[in-house]
């Protein structure tokens, strides 16, 4: 009992460093995650005191402190599940690993029953930030990768299971889980067929694939939502400005990489969290991802986007972006 309430103390004192790790862990994997062209949900999480100490209690560990390992959590949920090695990927090259990753996309089947468990990637890795704790050693942080579907599952399962205490599951309910996983997994398939075929589609136009890199790279810089009616109709517009460049899009995400110091201060300033915006409403596209192309466009073709954009657009709009990026129309 002891070495338990020793481990809730300091586990209550050191709560605040862990939520910044995590917070800290997860912004890095935002901005990676987007910057690879990842369609994901990144979140984070410390582990709240009662969770941890009836852990704790419920393990039996001889040193709850140290053998806890997901205080600070992570999760990227990817929209299917050709997305997992790639967000994996992306956490192998940014932040220091623990150990090898562990991989439960399959089932196991042991002495002829399954064990119940879903599809997902764990990996264990230093907290980004430098953030230690008391003794001095850096925080950790659990990474889960998992699918939209698989996530869904997953809590529903936890809610029927882990919170009601239950450990013995009858085979019955056993068996419902697994067939729930099968669909999970056609899900999936279908998902990533879509996705896939989609991008291929012919009316897939020029505008959606410059809308989608925009997005991408403006998850980079924020991670806001924003208006898609709104980004549409700009986006229509601005197509027609980079119809004679067929690597328009390499060249907006290099763009977006020599700029990044100035972009940066540009959505600090005027966009969704910026007092102007806030107060004002003033600035709305420097809130739209579509605001990179127009960035990009003021410095490289803005007498071509000044001709195409008054015919269809307000020129207030485009003069707040000019005024931003500080050039002269």
């Amino acid at each position: 009992m002891s070495v338990v309430n020793d481990a809730f103390h300091r586990y209550q004192a050191e709560l605040p460093s862990i939520r910044k790790a995590a917070q800290l862990t997860g912004a890095l994997l935002r901005r990676k995650t987007a910057r690879a062209q990842i369609t994901c949900e990144v979140t984070h999480r410390a582990k709240e005191i009662g969770s941890f100490v009836t852990k704790a209690y419920h393990k039996e560990y001889a040193d709850p402190w140290k053998e806890i390992t997901d205080k600070a959590g992570v999760r990227i949920t990817v929209q299917h599940k050709g997305l997992l090695d790639k967000a994996l990927k992306v956490v192998k090259d940014n932040l220091t690993p623990v150990g090898d990753p562990e991989d439960y996309r399959e089932r196991e089947d042991v002495e002829g029953q399954y064990t119940l468990q879903y599809p997902r990637l764990h990996a264990q890795v230093l907290a980004c930030g430098g953030l230690t704790d008391g003794s001095g050693r850096p925080y950790e942080c659990e990474i889960q990768i998992r699918t939209e579907a698989t996530d869904l599952w997953a809590r529903m399962s936890h809610r029927l299971l882990y919170k009601t205490g239950a450990t013995d599951v009858p085979r019955d309910v056993s068996r419902s889980l697994y067939r729930l996983i099968a669909l999970v997994e056609l899900y999936d398939l279908e998902v990533e067929r879509g996705v896939d075929a989609l991008a291929q589609h012919p009316d897939f136009t020029r505008s959606n694939r410059l809308l989608t890199e925009a997005e991408f790279l403006y998850r980079t810089f924020t991670d806001h939502e924003y208006r898609r009616d709104l980004s549409e109709d700009i986006v229509d517009v601005l197509a027609e400005t980079v119809e004679h460049e067929p690597d328009y899009l390499n060249k907006l995400a290099q763009f977006a990489e020599e700029h990044r110091q100035q972009l940066e201060q540009a959505y600090r300033e005027y966009g969704p969290t910026s007092e102007l915006f806030l107060t004002h409403g003033r600035y709305i596209l420097a809130s739209q991802p579509e605001s990179l192309i127009i960035f990009e466009r003021l410095s490289a073709a803005k007498m071509l986007l000044k001709g195409v954009w008054n015919d269809e657009l307000s020129e207030t709009m485009l003069s707040d972006m000019a005024e931003i990026w500080s050039v002269h129309l």
